[in-house]
């Protein structure tokens, strides 16, 4: 006989769009508690950054996944799905109800389509060739070349993404597949969720523009630049390095540009990883979208969500 599946609510979206507020709340609703979907707020400290839940939000709902790792501490997706899973089974074995938020795209598919991870090979010599390849004669002859032996990987990057096509290179390299082949063969595995999600998105743009202003605004008044400061005095790991709120003011610190230039660019950067989200999460045919301005109080929004994610 088949094992049940686990019922999973999810409430995905941009940044700023508010979506801890209303997991909060919808795990009042239903008895839940919260699993973070966010690949920057699993690190302790970066409070600020990375907008975790606030004290009072934590005491109200429990919540997993969140300020457990050490920046300097390496951390895949596939570690991320393996606590994500347990957590979730470990709140339905209690008979609570799972409710996942954050943004972060590649955590959500990956967990929810129950991507398998095959074991990584690296060949750091033959990445470090490439790398010295790409600045000799550009980042679009190495695209160029993984067209060649992966046309479905090399259709969905753009020579910007150097990064993604070193590895995919590197990954045909070490194991003799394609990176398109293994993401087929790793999907193979049907997924243990039965998956309700919404998305939060805005009608007008602007809206949700002026709300990532407005946090960012509100992030400087409660230290973002000391936090900040502090986090450039500590080793960090690859993907920790990555946290947009920190990264935006370096050069600040480097006394490179004042710093309201690099606030501007930090609500710059914000807003282009917003649509980035939003782009992410359309892919989702699963997924129903709720548009904040269509809502004059939070529990219009509520009662939008809880319908949607109870299937009615």
């Amino acid at each position: 006989m088949a094992e049940s599946k686990i019922p999973l609510a999810a409430i995905v979206g941009p940044t700023a769009s508010g979506k801890t507020s209303l997991a909060v709340a919808v795990c009042k609703a239903l008895g839940g508690e919260a699993v973070s979907c966010d690949s920057m707020q699993i690190y302790k400290g970066m409070d600020i950054a990375t907008a975790k839940p606030t004290e009072a939000e934590m005491q109200r709902v429990p919540h997993h996944l969140i300020g457990f790792l050490d920046p300097s501490e390496p951390f895949s997706v596939a570690d991320y799905c393996a606590l994500a899973s347990e957590a979730i089974r470990d709140i339905h074995s209690r008979g609570r109800q799972a409710v996942l938020v954050g943004g972060t795209g590649l955590y959500y598919s990956s967990l929810v389509d129950n991507i398998e991870f095959l074991p990584e090979k690296s060949d750091i010599a033959y990445r470090e060739f490439l790398k010295e390849r790409a600045e000799r004669e550009g980042a679009q002859v190495l695209l160029d070349e993984l067209a060649e032996i992966d046309p479905k990987a090399a259709s969905e990057l753009h020579p910007n993404n150097l990064g993604r096509v070193i590895r995919a290179l590197e990954l045909y390299h070490t194991t003799g597949k394609t990176k398109s082949f293994q993401n087929e063969e790793s999907k193979k595995t049907p997924s243990p969720f039965d998956l309700r999600a919404v998305c939060l998105d805005a009608r007008d743009r602007q809206v949700l523009y002026d709300r990532i202003n407005l946090r960012v605004e509100l992030m400087l008044k409660a230290g973002l630049v000391e936090e900040a400061k502090a986090f450039f005095a500590e080793p960090l790991g690859r993907t920790a390095k990555q946290a947009i709120g920190y990264k935006e003011l370096y050069p600040y610190f480097a006394g490179e540009r004042t710093l309201d230039e690099c606030v501007e660019q930090l609500k710059m950067q914000t807003r282009r990883y917003a649509k980035r989200q939003l782009t992410w999460f359309r892919r989702d045919e699963r997924i129903k979208f709720l548009y904040i301005d269509d809502y004059d109080t939070p529990d219009g929004l509520l009662n939008a969500a809880l319908a949607a994610l109870r299937g009615e």
